[in-house]
């Protein structure tokens, strides 16, 4: 069998974030396309969500580099006062200071690198980077989807045992909304996603 290529991580300073952009926005289109994102993506629309993010004097990006120092995964976080509306909105209805949470974001790794840790050094080094600004919390979402859903495969593997051995658990009452465009639609529709949290 063969062996899995190396990686190199690295966090990326806020000059070198700016300069990844493009990557972390064909790497996004590339892995959310699958199982259960299923986001039809667009350059336009990267261009703008990920401007808002980098503009967060807080954002982290991991870089996950190849041999060639070719970036084939990334993990991004900031605080999640500075994220998008939509998943600072149920914390703030449930009487929680969404100033106090760090966001961890995406996680994206094109397949061919997956099951060498990388996971893992994703979220080691986002909630080291949200300890070293003063966060106590780490928080993301999970997309809800139906079981039934005509495009799950069959083969798939929730990430949830993953994250529940990161220590993460599912918040109580804490789901968020979001709008894509699924593959396959015309237009945008709103997606239901459950927070997952933990002590940092």
């Amino acid at each position: 069998m063969a062996s899995k290529p190396d990686l190199g991580f690295s966090v990326l300073s806020a000059d070198d974030i700016a300069l990844a952009l493009d990557d972390l926005a064909r790497l996004r289109i590339a892995v959310f396309a699958g199982w259960p994102y299923l986001y039809d993506g667009d350059a336009a629309y990267e261009a703008g969500y990920l401007s808002r993010f980098a503009a967060s004097s807080g954002a982290v990006v991991v870089a996950a580099r190849d041999a060639n120092g070719q970036m084939v995964g990334a993990a991004t976080a900031a605080p999640l006062a500075d994220h998008a509306d939509e998943f600072a909105a149920p914390f703030a209805r449930a009487g929680l200071d969404p100033k106090t949470f760090f966001y961890l974001a995406e996680s994206v790794l094109l397949p061919g690198f997956r099951g060498q840790g990388a996971g893992r050094k994703f979220f080691e080094m986002r909630e080291a980077a949200g300890r070293a600004q003063g966060f106590a919390h780490a928080v993301f979402v999970s997309v809800i989807r139906p079981a039934d859903h005509p495009s799950r495969p069959r083969d798939y593997v929730p990430l949830d045992g993953f994250w529940r051995r990161l220590g993460y658990r599912p918040l109580d009452g804490l789901q968020a909304e979001f709008s894509w465009r699924d593959l396959g639609e015309t237009d945008e529709s709103v997606k239901r996603l459950q927070v997952w949290g933990r002590d940092l």
